[in-house]
């Protein structure tokens, strides 16, 4: 694990407010993203974290 699992959750919690604002935000620049699509986007993103948190380290050094 890349990660420890505290920091996990800091990250989906800090991805889960990202998700939610930026929506308002790109209404104000009158780009208007349904609820869906901002779900699909947080389960991309959610996901790319965990696979990038779970992906095994390669240490050259470690012989193991």
């Amino acid at each position: 694990m890349r990660t420890s699992p505290a920091r996990l959750l800091i990250v989906l919690a800090f991805l889960f407010v990202i998700v939610l604002e930026l929506r308002t935000v790109l209404a104000f620049f009158d780009v208007y993203v349904t609820v869906l699509e901002s779900v699909v986007a947080g389960a991309v993103a959610t996901l790319a974290i965990l696979v990038w948190a779970f992906w095994p380290t390669t240490n050259e050094d470690d012989p193991a």
